[in-house]
């Protein structure tokens, strides 16, 4: 029986497009086959696994003892730069974005997390407009508690859950929620997605199974069984955002690079993932934000939406 493919709505085509899945055939072994989910609960879905890929992803370019780098991308250098030519090239990604020459990253991992030219991203205007954190594929429900389903019908986790907190789950009871889907392939550095005052993050550790969407279409709730760091931040406009970033296998880390209780502008960087697939879950309380047309629509379909961090989410009413 044929692979069924994973289907997205392309927001600047307005088309819908079949998903480049990388390390697919691994991925539907790992999460699609009985030995294969056996492996992922045995060893994938731990730390000790992530951390060992990630290990391979720093392995670093030599450079001479004037600094200059030493062939990195050559077949046989041994390190991980030799990697990131041919995946530029298969998944066609524009370095023109890059804030520096992809021969400059001295490792797969440096690579990964890439910083991009300002100009590449902007910032959608408007005091009272929201915007996408991520680039990504993304889900947009605007009232949880009434939505039938996530990625699929009957497929729902609660507040509680994901923010390992009953207290502060209720302060979003009624709210509305944006999945946003990293791919290994898009840009992974996330942004605040609202101005406003950010206080402490909060971790919550957990497991590392894979958030892509042959995997959450099979239990969604690796969502909630993963690590994840949960931000507060108190916006003027907004009231109170829950930014909840959820690691996945092979995400070496989450780095933040705010700084707590600093007011932030929109758009502002937060931190990176390192290498993997990721995924950054955005709660708005009650009444506080109104998606998009296209991307509320797509969601109520369960058919995620290809937006790029910066872009317009949606308004405060």
């Amino acid at each position: 029986m044929p692979a069924e493919p994973i289907h997205y709505y392309d927001r600047y085509t307005r088309t819908v497009k079949t998903e480049q899945i990388y390390g697919e055939r691994w991925m539907r072994l790992a999460y699609e086959n009985p030995v294969g989910r056996f492996f992922v609960w045995a060893l994938v879905r731990r730390t000790i696994f992530s951390k060992w890929y990630g290990w391979r992803a720093n392995q670093r370019a030599p450079r001479d003892g004037e600094g200059n780098l030493l062939t990195p991308h050559a077949p046989g250098s041994g390190n991980s730069a030799m990697r990131i030519i041919p995946f530029i090239t298969k998944y066609n990604l524009d370095v023109d974005e890059f804030a520096k020459s992809p021969f400059d990253f001295r490792s797969f991992n440096e690579f990964f997390y890439r910083a991009l030219k300002a100009e590449a991203r902007p910032i959608a205007a408007g005091e009272n407009v929201a915007v996408f954190p991520a680039d990504g594929r993304h889900l947009a429900f605007q009232n949880v508690d009434t939505a039938p389903g996530f990625y699929v019908k009957g497929a729902k986790f609660s507040f509680a859950d994901l923010l390992g907190d009953t207290v502060l789950a209720e302060k979003f009871s009624g709210g509305a929620m944006l999945i946003s889907r990293l791919c290994p392939v898009d840009y992974h550095r996330f942004h605040f997605p609202v101005a406003g005052v950010p206080g402490e993050s909060r971790l919550i550790n957990g497991w590392l199974y894979s958030v892509s969407p042959i995997a959450l279409r099979r239990n969604l709730r690796y969502l909630v069984e993963n690590k994840r760091v949960v931000t507060l931040v108190e916006s003027p406009q907004f009231g109170t955002v829950a930014i909840i970033e959820v690691g996945a296998t092979n995400v070496g880390s989450i780095q933040q690079s705010f700084v707590p209780g600093r007011a932030v502008a929109k758009g502002e960087e937060k931190g990176l993932f390192a290498f993997g697939g990721s995924c950054v879950i955005t709660i708005f309380q009650r009444g506080r934000i109104r998606f998009d047309a296209d991307v509320a629509e797509q969601s109520a379909n369960h058919v995620e939406t290809f937006a790029k961090m910066g872009d317009r989410l949606g308004v405060a009413p």
